[in-house]
């Protein structure tokens, strides 16, 4: 059986995509997944179940609502060497969640375009994605984290080399470069709305 056995899955930037949900399917790693990544796997043949589904609530708030809840993040977080975090997901019906696959909204790309207005810089500040990364980085050790696609490749490849793991040193340097860029993505959100608090932006 494979170490990785469920992944959810929720990009903006869709490149690469289809070839490496194609091969986390041929690994067996279950897929779950939201709106436009849905679709997109589907359209390319990849069995994906929604998260909407899985969780048992449907996206609301036109899409600001999809990933938060404790079927997901109860599995990102849980500590598969702690007796009580099993304990507890047990009780609740969560199930382990063993890698995130998250790429998040261009809310840098959004913000340099002349024309844009505050509220459509604001819709493109993403919430969900951060979190499930944030989640998913705390807890390398047991659930691997993926948001660049350049990673893809020696990803999978790795996978087959540890019949389906990864290693500890890998799972550790994509949680770094995770809070790199979170934290670069949230310095880009408060600088945005610094110069909106100065009258530079409408």
């Amino acid at each position: 059986m494979p170490k990785i056995k469920r992944a959810v899955v929720s990009v903006s930037n869709k490149k690469g995509l289809a070839e490496f949900a194609k091969s986390l399917h041929s690994l067996g790693v279950e897929i779950l997944s939201t709106g436009g990544t849905a679709k997109a796997l589907r359209d390319a043949g990849v069995p994906v179940k929604d998260v909407s589904d899985y969780t048992g609530f449907p996206e609301m708030l036109a899409g600001r609502l999809k990933t938060l809840h404790p079927k997901i993040h109860g599995g990102l977080l849980s500590r598969r060497d702690n007796l009580k975090d099993m304990e507890d997901i047990k009780e609740y019906g969560i199930e382990l969640i063993d890698m995130v696959v998250v790429n998040l909204y261009p809310f840098e790309e959004t913000v340099a375009k002349p024309d844009v207005t505050f509220a459509e810089a604001i819709e493109n500040i993403d919430i969900g994605g951060p979190t499930m990364l944030r989640s998913a980085s705390k807890n390398f050790k047991d659930v691997a984290v993926v948001t660049d696609y350049n990673d893809y490749g020696g990803i999978i490849k790795e996978m087959k080399e540890l019949k389906g793991d990864l290693s500890y040193r890998t799972r550790l340097e994509l949680a770094k470069k995770v809070f790199r860029l979170t934290s670069r993505y949230d310095n880009a959100i408060a600088d945005y709305l610094t110069k909106a608090g100065e009258g530079k932006q409408q």
